[in-house]
């Protein structure tokens, strides 16, 4: 932790890097991502602060929508798409996965009851082998399958119609830095 602190600060002792933060932020990207520590969407992407917009989730899992019972993770996305204008969102799964390799193995949750009924919210269960530490096919599949709930929010499904947003599938290999993205036309993960 004490490293941590230390930078924390020195951090804020450049304010000329920071004072234009203040003016408010314009994101052109909504970034959902796992909770994972090992997944780092600016250092990913190499953006600077104001040019993502974050939702990370356990096992970036996107909710059912639901207006009459709304969710954090709905709210975030309906900000990100009607408050702030972006224009695209990326759905990015990872590889060694807890909690999508948790749904593919069928682990036993029952000790960790929160993990446990947040990921019944993934269903339906990742495709995908069992024995890959990797959990590759899982969490590709397990990708596709919020993005394609994504399609459902009623203000998503309007935006996608209007040609005013765009969504992307991509998975990060932790063990490589390489980073796939899902193209439609050979229904695949491919290098970015």
């Amino acid at each position: 932790m004490q490293p941590l602190i230390d930078n924390a600060r020195t951090f804020g002792q450049r304010p000329e890097e920071f004072a234009k933060l203040a003016e408010g932020q314009s994101p052109q990207v909504l970034f959902i991502t796992c909770s994972d520590s090992r997944v780092v969407p600016a250092l990913i992407t190499g953006a600077r602060p104001g040019e993502l917009f974050e939702l990370r989730t356990a096992g970036n899992i996107v909710p059912p929508y639901a207006s009459e019972y709304p969710t954090s993770e709905a709210a975030t996305i309906e900000y990100a798409v009607e408050v702030l204008g972006v224009r695209d969102i990326v759905v990015c799964g990872h590889s060694h996965c807890g909690a999508v390799g948790a749904l593919v193995r069928g682990d036993d949750l029952d000790a960790v009851p929160a993990v446990r009924d947040w990921l019944v919210s993934a269903t339906p269960r990742p495709a995908g082998a069992v024995e890959d530490p990797c959990v590759a096919e899982g969490v590709q599949s397990h990708v596709l399958a919020q993005v394609l709930r994504l399609r459902s929010y009623p203000f998503i499904d309007k935006k996608l119609t209007e040609d005013q947003l765009t969504l992307h599938a991509w998975y990060y290999e932790v063990h490589t830095g390489r980073v796939h993205s899902h193209r439609a036309e050979t229904d695949a993960f491919e290098g970015l």
